[in-house]
Parts: C-alpha cells; structure tokens; sequence
C-alpha cells in the first residue's frame, strides 16, 4: 500500500476549506445543474457527465429534461426514446441503466433514496455518483473521488503511484473522507470539482492562481507535470470493418443490435469485421448478408469510407449500398426493420450509424451523389 505523502492535520484542513470556499464564491461554474437540490436532476447530470465534458452535456442534460422531466417520466418511457435521446453520448449503457434505476425507483414508492448505501442498490450509480447526489441535493456529507478532484488530491498529498490502482483509490478515498465538510458538504464538494476543472489541469496547471497552492505538496517538490502517474495507455489495434446498407423498393435494412455487442440495444444497418488485407470484399459481404441476415444481395457502390476509434480499436469503416436479388426474407434472429430514410430519425443509431443514415438521406436529395464521390474497386 502506498504512504500518504503529507500529513492532513485539523490545521492543514481548516485552512484548505476555508480558501477554498473564499474562492469558490467567485469563480464556481455556472452550470445549468448547480444550485437545484432536486436528486432526479443531479442523478441526470452525473450520468451525463461519465466520460462526457460538460460542453457536450449541457444540450442533452436540456433535451433529455424536457421530455422526462421525472423519475415517473422515465421509467414510463420506451427504452427506445430515451436510447435515442441519448444518441452521441455513447456508452448506451448509462442510459439503460438509467431507465432500469428510474423503475426500481417508482416500483419501490417513487421517493428518491437519500443515502449512499440505497443509491448504490440501483443500476448505474457507483460510488462516485452516489457521493455527488448525497451531497448535492441532500446536502450530506459524503466524499467524491472523480477525474478532478483524483488529479487535484494526488497533486495535494504528493502521491506518485498509481491513482487509479486500488491501493491508491483507497488512499484518495480516505483522502475525500477527511477533506469533507458537514457544513455545506454539496457546496464545498463542488468547489473541490471547480478547482480540477479549471486550474488543476491536466496540464500546464496554474498554480499561481490556486488558492490552496501552500496546501499542496507536489508544488513544493515541483511535481505537477508527473503527478498523477500517466494513465498507460492501451496499444491500439487497426481493425477494417463494412457497413451495408441494403435496399429494396426504397427502404433500408436495419436490425436492433443485441447484448454482448457494441452498441447493444442501437439499431444499426449490417456490419461485419473484415479480415486483414482481405481481397474480393464484394464477394465476402454478399455471402456474409446471405449467412446472417438471408437476403441475397448484390453490392453495387462503396458510398464512403469513415474512420473511427472504440476504446483501444481504431476502425476503418467502409460503407457499402446493396440491392436485394428479388428475395427478402430474414434469417437473423435480431429485430429487424424495413424502413424509409424519412423515418431514420425515429430510431436510436450508434454515431457511425447515423452517419450512414445521413448519407442515405443526402443521396435521396442528390442522386448523383454516390457516383461522385463512390469509390469502386
């Protein structure tokens, strides 16, 4: 187990909290989620916030209350609309389980939990979120360990191992607990956030400007730029992959993504992981359709070519446009759709999905489209 690098007396923390509460007054964020107590609210935005920057949640945390604008509202809805409002957040995963937890929720009263340990019963909601909520709307003392405040209490203390191994969360964990106020615990936590989002970055932090800076030991041993310990990154693997999208008296083939597979629960149009330096891909796509999906296909233009990463993958996407050979009927085990371009929007499509949707939609409008930009072999 690593040492904790400095010692976190009463002392040490009376002064901490209060510089930084004297800063925060002044420079917190205005966020469309601060000041609300209402847990629904809160519970929405940390969701959204899970691998999200906030410039990229705002306009969906909006949208997504103005259609389930309660724990009722949502745990009524279809998983279908509540996928689709979450479309191009990725990790479709955070919405299930939001739609899951809401209903757990309703079928046990419909009042929201108040603690810690019932929060963490529900589908979704780690440790972190459950902390966030707790003292953000119930204004209760609880401890946040998230990507600002892991970088800004490792910088603190000094901790030159690994932040995200499991003795060095134990160690910020503990850490969060001491640091934690009962006074005005959501208001303080907050502030915690604030100071890792915008002075203790990544890189290049501003220490100058820190109101905490003599509380902080890698300043001392100028260790800002090596503290936290790089996050090892995954080797990237390149993989070639194909869409296509089939087409019969103008409508396309799409089918409803199961567990287990990327993008579970998405509707997509038919892909298939190609092999390595793979030759006749015509050929191969139109007997994987037959194998997998029934109909008997033939390709007839490589519309584009997208280019893409999923976690430690980076995916080279080509799309291709199908017509079926007289015979339409499905195989696959999947829900399926025949459906128009117009009617797209109605369902919930991975980002590269909805790309192809897109393009579908364009050719419609400008039929020459494919012909100037295809790409046959």
């Amino acid at each position: 187990m690593p040492r904790t690098p400095t010692t976190i007396d009463s002392a040490w923390l009376r002064r901490f909290r209060t510089v930084l509460r004297r800063w925060h007054v002044g420079n917190g964020r205005a966020l469309p989620w601060r000041n609300c107590r209402d847990p629904y609210k809160v519970w929405i935005s940390e969701i959204m916030l899970q691998q999200t920057t906030v410039a990229a949640v705002k306009p969906y945390f909006e949208r997504f209350l103005k259609r389930f604008p309660t724990v009722a509202a949502l745990a009524a809805a279809d998983e279908a609309d509540v996928v689709r409002l979450w479309e191009g957040l990725g990790y479709y995963s955070r919405a299930r389980n939001l739609r899951k937890a809401a209903q757990a929720i309703v079928a046990n009263g419909g009042e929201f939990p108040a603690t810690v340990d019932e929060l963490l019963e529900l589908p979704g909601i780690g440790r972190y979120t459950a902390g966030a909520i707790v003292s953000f709307a119930f204004d209760r003392a609880a401890p946040i360990v998230e990507a600002n405040t892991l970088r800004l209490y490792s910088r603190l203390l000094g901790l030159r191992d690994d932040p995200r191994s499991t003795s060095g969360q134990r160690v910020l964990w503990s850490f969060a607990e001491k640091l934690v106020p009962t006074k005005s615990p959501g208001e303080f936590n907050q502030a915690l956030m604030d100071l890792g989002a915008t002075l203790c970055t990544p890189t290049d932090p501003r220490c100058d400007e820190c109101p905490v800076a003599s509380c902080c030991r890698a300043l001392a041993e100028q260790a800002q730029a090596d503290i936290p310990a790089a996050k090892r990154r995954p080797e990237i693997t390149e993989t070639h992959e194909a869409y296509v999208a089939i087409e019969s008296a103008g409508r396309y083939l799409i089918y409803r993504r199961p567990e287990g597979q990327r993008w579970a629960g998405l509707w997509d149009f038919p892909r298939f992981e190609l092999p390595t330096n793979v030759s006749g891909e015509r050929q191969l796509l139109e007997r994987r359709i037959a194998t997998d999906f029934g109909p008997r296909v033939t390709l007839t233009e490589r519309l584009t070519q997208l280019k893409h990463s999923v976690t430690r993958f980076r995916i080279t996407l080509d799309c291709w446009l199908a017509e079926t050979n007289g015979d339409c009927e499905l195989t696959t085990p999947h829900p399926t759709a025949w459906v128009t371009p117009s009617e797209f929007a109605r369902y919930p499509f991975s980002t590269t999905g909805r790309q192809l949707a897109e393009t579908l939609q364009h050719e419609l409008r400008e039929p020459n489209l494919f012909r100037a930009v295809g790409q046959n072999p």
